[in-house]
C-alpha cells in the first residue's frame, strides 16, 4: 500500500477516525461480552471500508483473525483441561454416549469415537479430534467417579 494514499486520507478524513477510535473505546469499556468484539469489529470493518480498502482484503483479515482467535481458544481449553481435570464429572448415558462438565468447560462425545463436543465457558467450539489431552482428561474424569443416566 502507499503510504501517500494512506497520508492523504488521513488527513481528510482525521475526524471521522478520532470518533471512530472514541467510540470503540468506549464500547470496549462498557461492553463486557461477546458483543463487544462484535462492535469493535465492525467500527474497524466501517473504517477500513471508508478508507477504500477491499472487501476481499477485509475477508482475509477476517478470516485470519477468527482462525488465530479459535487457535487461542482452543489452546486456552486445552489448558482448562488440565487445570480442572481433578473437578470434572463424567455422566455417562446407557447409549454410550458420556458428557464431562467442570465449572468452564464441557465434553460430549460417544465411547470409541474419535471426535468430541467441546464447549469452553458457554461457546461452543465444535468436534475436536481426540488427542493425548483429551484422553488424559476423560480417564481423570472417569475415575472421579461417573453417574449413569437413562
Amino acid at each position: 500500500m502507499d503510504v501517500q494514499v494512506w497520508t492523504d486520507f488521513l488527513q481528510q478524513n482525521w475526524l471521522v477516525i478520532v470518533i471512530a477510535l472514541v467510540v470503540l473505546f468506549i464500547v470496549l469499556n462498557l461492553v463486557k461480552t461477546m458483543v463487544k468484539w462484535v462492535l469493535a469489529i465492525v467500527i474497524v470493518a466501517g473504517l477500513l471500508i471508508y478508507s477504500g480498502i477491499s472487501i476481499e482484503k477485509i475477508g482475509e483479515v477476517v478470516t485470519t483473525v477468527k482462525d488465530e482467535t479459535l487457535d487461542t481458544l482452543k489452546s486456552e481449553a486445552m489448558n482448562m483441561m488440565l487445570k480442572e481435570a481433578k473437578d470434572a464429572k463424567y455422566t455417562k448415558n446407557k447409549d454410550g454416549a458420556y458428557t464431562i462438565t467442570t465449572p468452564n468447560m464441557s465434553l460430549k462425545g460417544e465411547t470409541g469415537s474419535e471426535t468430541v463436543e467441546v464447549t469452553f465457558k458457554g461457546v461452543s467450539l465444535g468436534e475436536w479430534k481426540v488427542n493425548d489431552t483429551i484422553i488424559t482428561f476423560i480417564e481423570t474424569a472417569q475415575s472421579n467417579g461417573s453417574t449413569t443416566t437413562k
